[in-house]
């Protein structure tokens, strides 16, 4: 499961570690089996009850077999064998009040060639802090099912949809077609601290690739460009981060 060829023909993957197997649990029919260390089924055995109950079986194997499965650099003993389980490219309609009841607009995030797994594992749990209601990896996007990219969300990807789409102008085009107005986060926008009323929007924002950014063509698809502006000396934030600010400022607006 190791290349992303073998897990697409598959459509299988690898959730390594407590809390991405916790996550993992909670989708249902998600978990095909659970491999454990004897020591790490003592340690997690209230986490792996439900495992049984979900039709998953749980084996336990020694420590090497266990390391063999993960690529973490100090296995925590814990690893499932996963479905695919993304969802479909389908962004919800604009609204005003979130499925819990609390008076909140919709809040997306459109990442666009991000090809660093740390950074999309990190903005998905960004998204999921923020309360977003929807990430979409599109474009030339680092594989949802890479091993760093399911570390990095601390099992984030398995609380709130994450879809995939090829073409990053049709996730720009769905968003807009659902009612949602398209941030690109980008240089020489209007500044983020400024923009309250504009953030109070149903929005999605669009994130580009770690070193280019977003592309010209696309960046043109957004109804506003919307920068993060720099006090200090630094001459960009880094992506993950740039996504966390953006999000916590929609968010805070969207929820007074």
């Amino acid at each position: 499961m190791s290349r992303r060829s073998v897990r697409t023909e598959r459509r299988l993957f690898l959730a390594d570690g407590p809390k991405a197997v916790e996550g993992a649990l909670t989708v249902p029919g998600c978990v095909v089996e659970v491999f454990a260390t004897p020591a790490a089924a003592e340690q997690y055995a209230g986490l792996l009850a439900p495992a049984a109950a979900a039709g998953a079986p749980v084996t336990l194997v020694d420590r090497r077999a266990l390391e063999s499965l993960s690529d973490s650099v100090t296995p925590a003993g814990l690893v499932a064998l996963c479905r695919f389980f993304h969802a479909e490219t389908s962004i919800p309609p604009a609204r005003d009040v979130d499925p819990y009841g609390s008076r909140r607009r919709s809040l997306v995030a459109i990442c666009a060639d991000v090809r660093d797994p740390g950074n999309a594992g990190t903005v998905i749990r960004c998204a999921d802090a923020a309360g977003a209601d929807l990430v979409v990896l599109a474009g030339d996007s680092v594989d949802l099912y890479n091993p760093k990219t399911i570390r990095a969300s601390v099992g984030s990807i398995f609380h709130l949809p994450v879809a995939v789409e090829r073409d990053a102008a049709s996730a720009v085009a769905a968003a807009k077609a659902a009612g949602l107005t398209v941030l690109a986060a980008d240089m020489d926008g209007e500044d983020l601290f400024a923009a309250d009323e504009l953030l109070r929007e149903p929005t999605a924002w669009l994130f580009g690739n770690e070193a280019w950014g977003i592309p010209a063509e696309l960046r043109a698809l957004a109804d506003h460009v919307v920068s993060i502006p720099i006090y200090g000396r630094a001459e960009s934030l880094n992506l993950s981060t740039a996504a966390a600010v953006c999000l916590y400022a929609s968010a805070r607006v969207q929820r007074v």
